[in-house]
Parts: structure tokens; C-alpha cells; sequence
């Protein structure tokens, strides 16, 4: 099995006969659980770039009831994995890790220990004891023989420190922290991570952040991202989730997959556990979280913040605890729009700042401070190379799956005497039609496209859309009919034609074009407004209809005009 076995190279007994790199110093990566490691994965890199004289290679502790992943995170960033045993065979100049829970063979080298969120905010379950810990504090015997150096992001952490364990007096280095850093210059590249979230211009991204253990968000409402998608219209909001990686680790991917089962369908982004979370933290327009450090560094980043849970456990006086006392609180059972556009109505970039400045101290110097602190520990000079350089986390793609059936409202109105259909859309997974009572001027309708897999809702809808466009107006006939006739209870079919808009197909037989004048949109839309049309009588030959997207969604006038029907 992967790391299981001694290495024989770069380190062992005989590792100068095979090593093609003649190192001075030899660094030993305790890695833990995914979380931990991933925190040295990303930051080691920028720091020792282009210096051959360190040889890295990774101690795999399995001793964590997170370590389900590890392994497989190793591996698949092609890094040398020695088992734990094995450390103690070996000289290391120094031992890196971000998982302070572990346990360091005797010796001299010193431990570097980088935390694997924000601070010393929470405690946790000791592994050692029924009790509990500070989180990010290494165990005595290492602090008493003088080998651990702690990482620290603010002054005031070593204060906090020195205050609840003496032993860490004269061990904290201030470094700043990286993760931050970063996240700060990928909002500046906002854009682009939006485009590869598939998101527009006119979508709110709410990240939906879950820390672990019974206390987080989804501990406590694991409802909740398939009650946000149920309630924010399709064409105005999107809802990604962000979730610890040790509930990823403790319970499975199938498992939190199952749980979060009803929103999936629904097209809940479930961000990977590993590096993508910094991407769609970089994205977000609202973050509404709990007492993880992924709430703390939306709120570091100028966002606007709800708070679903915050766990008992966080410490008083620590940011995350100032930033509970001034976050408001969503309430899950209550209108979870109304207050999401609340907290971003009356949002201001700096409403957090006063309480993220006493977690972040020396923005943007994180990779350069920790690059002098791990060399000096080394016993190396510094490469004369330039410090490194914050870059922005690379781009993600899309997760999640697309959403293939819609609630469809739609309200008729006249603007200067012309037409306007109004249209708000909600994943038909959680979907619910008790808010979508029918009025003279008012409709609501089920429309799927034609890769829905379930069956009873592909048998229920009233307006069946094809995804790709056809090549040739005989194919979009013919298609239509075909939907049509195997689908008895559906009233119309539409397929998306090349330059915009769709041709829409009644039962009755006839055809509609819908012509949109804006950019390409999905055949869904103009098949809307075809469909309200007939519903409110207004004629489908001739007419011009404002088509107006949601509230803060996009206007196009639709012309609709019948088609000569003729044999396929």
C-alpha cells in the first residue's frame, strides 16, 4: 500500500546511491489529516521553489480518526510518503506539520507547527482524553524539550497562548497567514472564478460554510442548502457548499452526498475538500457559516456574513468569537432570502475589519515571513532569489451537477401596453407549489429538460426543453413531435435554435418562434413566455413580449410569431 512501506530513497541507510539530488538539509512533512496536510501542500511549494538543497519527503501519522484521504492527497500530488515508524530510523533537519496532535520521535530537530485554520479559536476533542483541548496547542513533553515552534497569524495569538499554556513562552514566531494572503488577490481575479463556477453576472453565489461535530451548521441544520435552493430563484442565486474535510473524512463522501441528497439534484455546488473551497470563497457574494475559519476569512475578505450555528466550544476573546458577537444570525426557519438580501443590503466592506485585523497581522508578508523562519530553523541562508510572491489559487471547476427540471411562476403584465411575462424559476427537486398560487394574471408550471432522469417528474411537466440546439428546423420539428407523443401529458416542447431564442411546439399542433433579441439563454425562458401567453391569452403571432428574468435578472424582448407548419 502507498506509504506503508520504508523508502529506500531520498531518505534510508543507503539513499546517496540512488538520490540524483545531493541535498544539505532533509525536511520531514507530518502529515495527519487531509486538512493539515493540505495547509503544507499548498504553502511549501512557493516557499522552497527552485532550491535543491532541501530534500522533502512526507511521514504519514495514521493515528487521526480524520486520516480516511490522506493517502490519496499524497499520492496524487506525487509527494514520497514514508510510515510513521520509519521517522524515528531517519535524521530530519526539521519536522513541518499543520496537525499539532502529534507524536514527534525523541531527538533534537525542531518542529515547525503552521496552523490548519485561523488562530487558536475552538477547542476540541482530545484524542488522549475524554476531555478537551485548545485546538493548534502540541503536547507538553514537546514544548517542555524546547523542539516546537509555533506558527502564529497575530500578536495576539501568543498572548492568548501564553495566557492558557505558559510552556509556549519564547516558542511563537509570527508568520501571517498565507491561505489569506491568497484569497485577497483572488478576489481581485473575481470574475474569473465566477465564469468557472458557471456563474453570470446577474447570480449571487451564497457559500454555505460548515465546520465539523455536532455544533457546525450542517451538524445542526443539515437541511439547510436544499431549504436556500427552495427558496432563491434559479436565475438570480446560486448555492455552493463548503464542508470541513474531516466530516468528508469521518463519515464519506457517499455519506454526506446521501445527507445533502435532496439539495444535489438540486443543483447545490458541493465544493471538493481539498484546495477548491479558496476558489468559491474567492467567488462568493454571501457566505453564511459558523464558527469555521472559512466564515472568518469571508468575513477578512470584505463579505457579507450570516452565521447559521456557532458552536459552544469557540474561546472567548478570540476573532471568531468578536465576529459571532457582531454577525447577524440566520434564522433557517425563517425567509431566507429576505435575509440574505438584507445582509447584503446593508453590508459594508469594512463592517469586520476592526475584528479580522486582531487575527491577520502583516497582509500579504505570510510567504515570505514563514520562507525566514523555516530556513533559519534549517540552519541555511536564505536562497538569493526574490522573496515569493502571493499568488492568486488556481481556478476550479464547476462541481456539482446541472439542474434539469424548474418550478416555473410567471406573472403577466402590461409595460406601455405591450406584453411583459415576469419569470422566476426553482429547482423542481425542492421545489414546492404552495407559494405559487394561480391567479388570472399569474401561472406556474413544470418544465424539465430532456435528460431528466426522474421519471415522474418528466412525466408531470408541463413544458419539456431540449438542451442543444438543432442543426436544421426539420430536426427541431421532428424532435418535438416525437416529445410529444411519448410524453401525453406535456403541453409544449422547445428547442433552443442557433442565434437565440426557441422553437416552441403545441400540442395542438402548431409552432412558435420566439425569437430573442439578447444573448443566447437557455430554450426554457422563451418557452415560458410562450406558455403564459396561451394561459393568458395573448396572441402568439405577431406579438412582442418584454420578458423580464427575476427581480434583479436580465430584460429581452421576445418576439413570437406562428411557423407554417409543414410535413416532416
Amino acid at each position: 500500500m502507498f506509504g506503508s512501506a520504508p523508502l529506500r530513497v531520498p531518505v534510508g541507510h543507503d539513499a546517496s546511491r540512488w538520490s540524483t539530488f545531493h541535498s544539505e538539509r532533509t525536511l520531514v512533512v507530518a502529515a495527519r489529516t487531509v486538512t493539515s496536510t493540505v495547509r503544507v501542500l499548498e504553502a511549501l511549494p512557493a516557499v522552497l521553489n527552485g532550491d535543491g538543497r532541501v530534500t522533502v519527503v512526507f511521514a504519514y501519522d495514521p493515528t487521526s480518526a480524520f486520516n480516511a484521504g490522506v493517502r490519496t492527497l499524497l499520492h496524487e500530488a506525487g509527494c514520497r510518503v514514508m510510515p510513521w515508524e520509519q521517522l524515528a530510523e531517519i535524521s530530519p533537519d526539521l519536522i513541518v506539520t499543520a496537525s499539532e496532535n502529534i507524536e514527534v520521535p525523541e531527538g533534537d530537530c525542531p518542529v515547525l507547527v503552521l496552523p490548519h485554520g485561523v488562530g487558536f479559536q475552538k477547542h476540541v476533542p482530545d484524542s488522549r482524553s475524554s476531555g478537551e483541548r485548545l485546538s493548534g496547542v502540541v503536547p507538553d513533553a514537546l514544548l517542555e524539550a524546547g523542539r516546537a515552534w509555533l506558527a502564529v497569524s497575530h500578536p495576539a495569538q501568543e498572548r492568548q497562548l501564553l495566557a492558557a499554556h505558559p510552556k509556549t513562552a519564547g516558542h511563537t514566531v509570527l508568520v501571517g497567514d498565507p491561505c489569506l494572503d491568497e484569497l485577497v488577490v483572488s478576489r481581485s481575479r473575481r470574475a474569473v472564478h465566477r465564469a468557472a463556477m458557471g456563474l453570470s453576472a446577474q447570480h449571487r453565489l451564497v457559500l454555505v460554510s460548515s465546520t465539523w461535530g455536532p455544533t457546525s451548521l450542517l451538524g445542526g441544520h443539515p437541511r439547510l442548502p436544499a431549504r436556500l435552493l427552495a427558496k432563491l430563484p434559479w436565475d438570480e442565486y446560486r448555492v455552493a457548499a463548503v464542508v470541513h474535510p474531516n466530516v468528508w473524512a469521518a463519515h464519506g463522501a457517499w455519506q454526506l452526498r446521501t445527507v445533502l441528497g435532496d439539495a444535489m439534484p438540486a443543483g447545490l455546488m458541493l465544493v471538493p475538500p481539498v484546495h477548491a473551497w479558496r476558489s468559491a470563497l474567492a467567488a462568493a457574494d454571501v457566505v453564511i457559516g459558523d464558527h469555521g475559519s472559512v466564515t472568518l476569512y469571508g468575513a477578512a475578505a470584505g463579505l457579507p456574513v450570516l452565521l447559521g450555528a456557532f458552536g459552544r466550544d469557540s474561546v472567548a476573546g478570540t476573532a471568531a468569537a468578536d465576529l459571532a458577537a457582531r454577525a447577524p444570525r440566520l434564522d433557517p426557519a425563517g425567509d431566507l432570502r429576505g435575509q440574505i438580501e438584507d445582509a447584503v443590503r446593508s453590508h459594508s466592506p469594512l463592517r469586520y475589519a476592526e475584528v479580522t485585523e486582531r487575527a491577520f497581522a502583516g497582509r500579504g508578508q505570510a510567504l515570505a515571513r514563514l520562507r525566514r523562519v523555516l530556513y533559519h530553523l534549517l540552519r541555511l541562508a536564505e536562497p538569493e532569489s526574490a522573496a515569493p510572491s502571493v499568488r492568486s489559487v488556481p481556478v476550479t471547476d464547476r462541481p456539482g451537477a446541472e439542474v434539469t427540471s424548474w418550478l416555473v411562476t410567471t406573472a403577466l403584465a402590461a409595460d406601455d401596453g405591450e406584453p411583459l411575462v415576469g419569470i422566476r424559476r426553482f429547482p423542481a427537486a425542492v421545489g414546492t407549489r404552495t407559494e405559487a398560487t394561480e391567479t388570472p394574471t399569474r401561472f406556474t408550471h413544470l418544465a424539465c429538460a430532456d435528460d431528466e432522469r426522474d421519471g415522474r417528474l418528466a412525466e408531470s411537466a408541463s413544458v419539456v426543453v431540449r438542451r442543444q440546439p438543432a442543426d436544421r428546423a426539420v430536426e427541431a420539428v421532428r424532435w418535438i413531435g416525437e416529445t410529444l407523443a411519448r410524453l401525453p401529458g406535456s403541453l409544449l416542447a422547445a428547442v433552443p435554435v442557433r442565434g437565440g431564442g426557441a422553437l416552441v411546439g403545441l400540442r395542438d399542433g402548431r409552432l412558435v418562434e420566439a425569437v430573442v433579441t439578447g444573448p443566447p439563454l437557455d430554450a426554457g425562458l422563451p418557452a415560458a413566455v410562450v406558455y403564459t401567453c396561451l394561459r393568458g391569452g395573448v396572441d402568439v403571432d405577431g406579438t412582442v413580449v418584454t420578458m423580464r428574468v427575476g427581480e434583479r435578472g436580465r430584460e429581452e424582448d421576445v418576439a413570437l410569431r406562428l411557423r407554417p407548419v409543414r410535413p416532416v
